[in-house]
């Protein structure tokens, strides 16, 4: 082999190596705040996740690529749980504080409009891509987020919610009723997660 040939193939076995190594890939198993190793829940090698030891995090959670997960307040996300991608989870925002200090911001002890809570996602849930859920705020069991929403505040279980700030607009349960009655099979394990039948009174 040439030594131009060498350069050109040992040039393309490089990059074709870097391209696999920084390639998006799902990194399977995590390790819990509590050390639990959660073998079935699974996490997007381009998310990223700020303060890690104060997310909680239950099994068989899916979070997809180029999420920012913002633990630092203390975020809990419930078993069963999928964001997709694109998603800012938040437990502060320092945007107002911010505008309103200008340049006098950094070294504050306690800025105004500063915004700091821990953020609570339920059993379950489907985070749609490019949504947003603020400081402090409490999703449901069973909840699904259409894309593009930006959640605030109190969700309640098996809400479907969207828009800009979202809304509740149906109900997971009018949903899961005809899958249900499909694959009658499937009801203990819905009851045991969910605590009811859709059918069930409300």
């Amino acid at each position: 082999m040439s030594r131009g040939a060498w350069r050109t193939w040992w040039w393309a076995a490089a990059v074709s190596l870097l391209r696999w190594l920084l390639a998006p890939r799902m990194l399977y198993g995590v390790r819990g705040h509590d050390g639990r190793w959660l073998a079935h829940s699974r996490i997007g090698s381009t998310t990223y996740v700020e303060c890690r030891p104060r997310l909680e995090l239950g099994d068989h959670v899916f979070i997809g690529h180029y999420n920012m997960i913002d633990a630092s307040g203390g975020l809990r996300i419930g078993e069963g749980t999928q964001i997709t991608s694109h998603v800012c989870v938040l437990t502060h925002s320092s945007h107002v504080s911010l505008r309103l200090y200008g340049d006098h911001y950094y070294g504050q002890p306690d800025p105004v409009g500063y915004v700091h809570g821990s953020t609570e996602i339920g059993a379950c849930c489907f985070i749609g891509p490019h949504s947003v859920v603020a400081p402090g705020s409490r999703i449901g069991k069973g909840v699904l987020v259409r894309a593009h929403s930006y959640v605030r505040g109190e969700v309640p279980d098996f809400a479907i919610v969207q828009g800009q700030p979202a809304r509740v607009v149906g109900d997971t349960r009018d949903i899961d009723a005809a899958w249900l009655a499909k694959y009658p099979e499937l009801a203990k394990h819905y009851r045991r997660w969910a605590g009811a039948l859709p059918g069930d009174p409300r």
